[in-house]
């Protein structure tokens, strides 16, 4: 019998959060103690306007349709509401947003709608795996670029060989980013848009955190920067800042020919959303200004609780200004990879190795903020006996 995995599909490195999930459940069924800091996937219950808006729209059998790539009208024009509030920007609800089945999603696909085989794809590393799958689903050649601390884990383009520069259709940048919890200082994103317009390349803005933020920090959208929507497109979701992450719904704004090509090819794989979840989505971004803050709150206490927590447990930290992650150094000479197994095995302890974010993440693990303080309190402990049995076998 002649081979199934095609070319593209071997390239793709394994995706680690899915190999998490299949060991928790065998460690749940061995009647472990699992504490779950892997997926970004808090225990906050959705928003109680989501779930009443949701009700009733399930009520309502023209809701059960097809939604195709139109969707909800009132989705795309509450969407729409949204960015020009919290961002003083305005885009056409019917041209310029699209409804996407989750963010990740419209990340994948867009390589398939813009660039053609052999076109250069921008993929941060560590990074958002969606950036890179969707490059190489697509045939692009990935440019992976590194993130590291010397550079505030930002995107440099000027860094690339200019032979490459010209070759790039797409850079994909995440601030506050996923997952280092850096930030983007307005002058970097000024001039990242001002190359991108001299080079004609798009930016891919992802901005599913920009509502987690702390200690006065105001994310920004990509779109307040002058310029930024001749070469922009915005990534946004529910999931994260509405506690909405199996609902699988969200958005993209910018260029309507961008947004028209997505559209094009989002219908030819897949129907759109769930219409009674676009009611409901759009219920909770009418609603944005009364459910966030309490959603930033616990967010910020949780983020207090496991800094204090693991820098008491022997670990080097800082405390982000944004996102649900920390971002923890390991000490030199232990692989995160090893680092991550021992934790789930022995301490039942779900953390992402950097290493599983792509080699450049190498050198360090991801802590998500979905627990409560005291299981982060908990699972601190956990980390610091993986890290003693570690450093003594080395």
């Amino acid at each position: 019998m002649r081979r199934i995995l095609s070319d593209k599909a071997g390239r793709l490195p394994t995706y680690a959060v899915g190999r998490i999930a299949e060991i928790k459940r065998r460690l749940v069924a061995e009647g472990r103690d699992v504490v779950d800091l892997g997926a970004g996937d808090a225990d906050f219950p959705p928003p109680p306007v989501a779930v009443e808006a949701l009700a009733r729209a399930a009520k309502d059998p023209a809701m059960s349709r097809y939604p195709f790539q139109v969707g909800l009208m009132a989705y795309r024009q509450a969407a729409a509401r949204y960015m020009e509030r919290r961002f003083g920007v305005t885009f056409d609800p019917v041209t310029e947003l699209l409804p996407l089945l989750g963010s990740k999603e419209g990340l994948a696909h867009l390589p398939l709608a813009t660039v053609n085989p052999g076109d250069v794809c921008v993929v941060p590393e560590p990074g958002y795996a969606a950036y890179l799958g969707g490059t190489i689903l697509a045939g692009a050649d990935p440019e992976v670029y590194p993130l590291r601390p010397r550079t505030g884990f930002l995107v440099e383009l000027e860094d690339l060989p200019a032979e490459r520069l010209a070759q790039t259709r797409i850079v994909y940048l995440n601030y506050p980013n996923n997952p280092t919890a850096a930030i983007a200082p307005r002058d970097y994103l000024e001039r990242t848009v001002a190359l991108c317009r001299a080079h004609d390349i798009l930016i891919a803005y992802d901005n599913p955190y920009c509502e987690i933020t702390f200690d006065g920090y105001v994310a920004p959208s990509i779109f307040e920067i002058e310029g930024a929507k001749d070469v922009a497109i915005e990534f946004h979701s529910l999931s994260k800042s509405f506690a909405m992450t199996g609902w699988r719904v969200g958005w993209v704004a910018g260029r309507a020919d961008v947004i028209a090509a997505l559209q094009k090819v989002k219908g030819y794989v897949d129907t759109g959303v769930f219409l009674a979840v676009q009611a409901a989505a759009a219920a909770v971004l009418d609603d944005a200004e009364q459910v966030i803050p309490d959603v930033r709150r616990r967010f910020q206490e949780r983020r207090d609780a496991a800094v204090a927590a693991f820098r008491a447990a022997g670990f080097r930290t800082t405390a982000p200004k944004a996102t649900m992650y920390l971002w923890i150094p390991l000490p030199e000479g232990i692989g995160s990879n090893a680092f991550a197994e021992r934790a789930l095995e022995d301490e039942a302890l779900a953390v992402l190795a950097g290493a599983s974010f792509g080699p450049g993440g190498e050198g360090f693990f991801r802590i998500a903020l979905t627990v409560d303080p005291g299981r982060l309190a908990e699972a601190a402990r956990r980390a610091a006996r993986t890290l003693e049995r570690l450093s003594v076998t080395r």
